[in-house]
């Protein structure tokens, strides 16, 4: 995973040495549906259930029409666990959150005059789950997402978008706390993947 991220740092830094500099900041302010997904385990399953994402992101034009940009987005949500027979294991327990700390870039499509410009972007970084309890696990994400960006008259710009969220848990056993303080361990090589729908407020310290 180490290469991973040597190899990812490399490609955007390559891209801020060729571009021709525009000193263009965005302050992006996050909000997004995200829906629920089934995580199956060999002898268990359990659910991260829809929830709100909202967050912020900082994101650096070294292009017109390319841009990296570091993020982080947090969802408030529930995680049930079910057993074999399906018995629901940690009810009244399952509250938590997911928080993702995430860098990539984004390519946008069109000219730096156009009004709607339609993009896609990807980013790597870490997911942190944590149960209300208090307990909590870093795992590897990483994302990608699809929309359109619209620009005003003003510095404010708004972006609608689609995306998907990925934790890989590839290491060890994930553990699930259930009332009244019992462990469960479950296999490894489990993974959330998430589906959402949302947007963003982009406020532009300099018009590009």
């Amino acid at each position: 995973m180490r290469r991973f991220f040597v190899m990812f740092s490399l490609f955007f830094f390559s891209i801020g040495l060729k571009a021709q500099q525009t000193n263009s900041l965005a302050l992006n302010l996050y909000g997004a549906y995200a829906f629920k997904d089934k995580v199956n385990f060999d002898h268990f399953y359990g659910y991260v259930d829809e929830a709100v994402q909202y967050g912020g992101g900082l994101e650096y034009f070294p292009q017109r029409t390319k841009s990296i940009e570091l993020r982080y987005l947090r969802m408030d949500t529930h995680f049930p666990l079910y057993g074999p027979t399906n018995t629901h294991l940690n009810s009244g327990n399952d509250k938590g959150s997911i928080n993702y700390i995430l860098i990539g870039g984004n390519n946008y499509f069109g000219t730096g005059e156009s009004k709607a410009m339609p993009y896609f972007g990807a980013g790597v970084g870490v997911g942190i789950l944590s149960i209300k309890d208090g307990n909590s696990s870093t795992k590897f994400s990483w994302d990608a997402k699809l929309g359109v960006k619209i620009k005003t008259a003003s510095a404010v710009s708004i972006n609608l978008q689609a995306y998907v969220n990925y934790i890989i848990s590839a290491v060890g056993n994930d553990f699930y706390y259930y009332y009244p303080g019992a462990v469960v361990a479950v296999p490894d090589y489990a993974s959330i993947f998430q589906f959402g729908l949302g947007g963003a407020l982009c406020f532009n310290f300099k018009k590009k």
